[in-house]
């Protein structure tokens, strides 16, 4: 479902050239839950940003369900990224003025459903995520774990082929973490996709398969002392 092939990624400014992907290569099988580890700094974030089309990359292939990422241009990079991709960010981007539905609702419109289809699929998410009875409460009114099911829900609601998590966990509880990960793990026997970045490796280990990033390749991982020390550094 998704191809990566000798991809690098480099920033440029007028003194300083950063390698923040060197000849990374990964192949995600559909159906997969695959979890993203290694330390800060590793080239994580960057590759899950040309995964879901938020970066261009600077040589190699992408192919995304079977089609060459880097032959499409702006518009349609934009149309597959909003038909077959779902984010979750690790802040969750709720917009504090809208209320659960409403949030959730942003996104259908962009893509142009009807009202009626809009609310189907709202209602629908909501149910999975558990907050059906919150749907007219704010962001504010909710705990941390219950504005992470919220921001689930809006990226399910697109019914993408996948789902791209950045550290979805990361300002949670541990309790709460294992709340979101339980939900996650349904979603992915239901039979979405799902590339997970983390810094947690108890938490990648729920994954089906653990893919550890080191200096923007993909490398043999280390044991859990010595990721909990490239963590923390």
């Amino acid at each position: 479902m998704l191809k990566m092939n000798n991809v690098s990624k480099t920033f440029r400014t007028d003194t300083v050239e950063t390698h923040a992907l060197r000849e990374f290569s990964l192949t995600v099988d559909e159906g997969e839950f695959v979890s993203v580890t290694g330390p800060s700094g590793s080239g994580k974030t960057t590759f899950l940003n040309i995964a879901g089309m938020l970066e261009e990359l600077t040589s190699g292939s992408y192919e995304l369900d079977g089609r060459d990422i880097s032959k499409l241009n702006d518009k349609q990079r934009s149309q597959v990224r909003n038909e077959k991709i779902g984010f979750i960010f690790q802040s969750f981007n709720l917009i504090p003025e809208l209320d659960i539905f409403d949030n959730v609702d942003v996104p259908l419109r962009y893509r142009g459903f009807n009202g009626d289809e809009r609310k189907r699929r709202i209602e629908k998410c909501l149910d999975m995520v558990g907050l059906t009875s919150r749907m007219k409460h704010y962001p504010a009114q909710l705990s941390g774990g219950q504005q992470q099911r919220v921001a689930i829900a809006r990226a399910l609601a697109g019914e993408p082929r996948f789902l791209l998590a950045d550290e979805p966990t990361g300002n949670l509880d541990t309790h709460m973490a294992e709340s979101v990960l339980d939900l996650l793990t349904e979603i992915n026997e239901s039979g979405t996709t799902i590339i997970m970045v983390t810094h947690e490796l108890s938490l990648a280990d729920r994954a089906k398969r653990n893919i550890f990033v080191r200096d923007g390749q993909v490398s043999d991982g280390p044991s859990d002392v010595q990721f909990a020390t490239a963590a923390n550094g």
